[in-house]
């Protein structure tokens, strides 16, 4: 029996919309679009099975929904950009199955014109078909907060674009069912333009509580204090923390090689978030020191090797260029993750502690990366002989904060 709807891309954007509209009773199936991985544990994607959701390599299945999400990836390519490669692939196995009256939506992080001047261009060679007129086509950036289990989709307002207002209403009654609230963007390029700002706020912000950080030590002002008191403002202020990296999908853009005007601010927030490993190696040679090691041959455990807390995705986690950076100073490196099962740097399987407790206990240094929900931070600061926190999740004194 012919889905609903076609979910094409199976990632960290595509199966948890998947995953929403099962929920919500939509027939749904899903389509690759290449080597993908999600965040989904294993019996959220049992539960979706059960609820009738299926995989299919068939392109056919595509021509035969009333809505097409592209979920497909945009990494960083080599030279900065946004890859486009997948939504390309995506766009072409659809338009080759494009019927009219279907709505077509992307998800995909991408700059403003995308939709309009990529996409479009692609379903309507490929299909005949003239977007607007015989199918239509939308723009909505992906909200997907990957292990936060206070959000929910339909607690989640979706913004959406359409090439016309049609579009966006047809793109509207298929979010409707899945969201309380719906926000309609004047176009698709203001759809886009929602998650560069998104996306950039986040790492801007990042960034300043980074540099802060920073700051603190060499004030020897406790941040985490600094940060408890900040946020009670009722305000002109959210609580941002700093961490020993950023990790994620979502791809700051500072739009210099796309517009011709790059947004400064956006590209010293990667230079800033982007040093941050380093001054993690930093801290950690200098503990080492004042109790009388060397990070030359000094065993080092790292502590959560994904990007966010409580989720299995390792895209850029800071956690690799940390470990790289143990190993050129000569440490002799382990981790404990338990969404991680095993875990290679530089080509290496790193090895992976079975004891928690015995593995911080015999190290000379434990750095916390990431603070999964069941880790025991207060028997880990008993047990460790040094513990660095890049998190602030231990408590007062337990822990060398960052």
């Amino acid at each position: 029996m012919p889905a609903d709807l076609a979910v094409i891309g199976l990632g960290h954007l595509g199966l948890p919309l998947a995953q929403a509209a099962v929920a919500a009773g939509i027939s749904t199936v899903g389509y690759k679009t290449g080597p993908e991985s999600g965040s989904l544990t294993p019996a959220e994607l049992r539960r979706m099975l059960s609820g009738g959701f299926r995989t299919t390599a068939n392109p056919a299945e595509l021509g035969r929904v009333r809505t097409a999400v592209i979920c497909a990836p945009t990494p960083r390519g080599a030279d900065g950009s946004l890859d486009l490669n997948q939504v390309e692939t995506a766009a072409r196995t659809l338009a080759a199955q494009l019927r009219p009256h279907t709505t077509v939506i992307m998800e995909s992080a991408v700059h403003p014109g995308t939709t309009e001047d990529f996409l479009r261009p692609l379903l309507e060679s490929g299909s005949g078909l003239r977007a607007g007129r015989d199918f239509h086509l939308a723009y909505s950036p992906s909200r997907v907060d990957p292990g936060n289990r206070d959000v929910t989709p339909a607690g989640t307002p979706k913004v959406i674009g359409g090439l016309t207002p049609a579009c966006t209403e047809s793109a509207a009654a298929f979010y409707g069912r899945l969201t309380d609230k719906v926000v309609r963007a004047r176009g698709p390029r203001e759809a886009e333009t929602v998650q560069v700002l998104e996306t950039n706020f986040r790492h801007v912000n990042i960034a300043l509580v980074n540099e802060m950080a920073v700051l603190c030590n060499d004030l020897g002002v406790d941040l985490w204090d600094v940060i408890r008191c900040a946020e009670t403002k009722p305000f002109g202020f959210q609580a941002f923390r700093p961490g020993p990296g950023v990790g994620g999908h979502g791809i700051p853009q500072d739009l210099a090689g796309h517009s011709g005007r790059p947004l400064r601010m956006v590209e010293l927030a990667q230079q800033v978030n982007s040093h941050m490993p380093q001054y993690v190696i930093q801290r950690a040679a200098t503990l080492l020191n004042e109790h009388g090691k060397s990070a030359r041959a000094a065993r080092v455990l790292l502590l959560g090797v994904t990007y966010k807390a409580d989720v299995a995705d390792q895209q850029g986690a800071p956690a690799h260029e940390i470990a790289v950076r143990l190993m050129e100073l000569g440490a002799s490196v382990s981790y404990h993750d338990p969404h991680v099962p095993a875990w290679s740097v530089l080509g290496r399987p790193v090895p992976r502690a079975d004891s928690l407790y015995e593995a911080a206990a015999d190290a000379d240094l434990t750095i916390l990366l990431q603070q999964h929900r069941t880790y025991d931070l207060q028997g880990l600061s008993v047990k460790a002989q040094l513990l660095l926190d890049t998190r602030g999740a231990t408590p007062t004194g337990a822990a060398h904060r960052l």
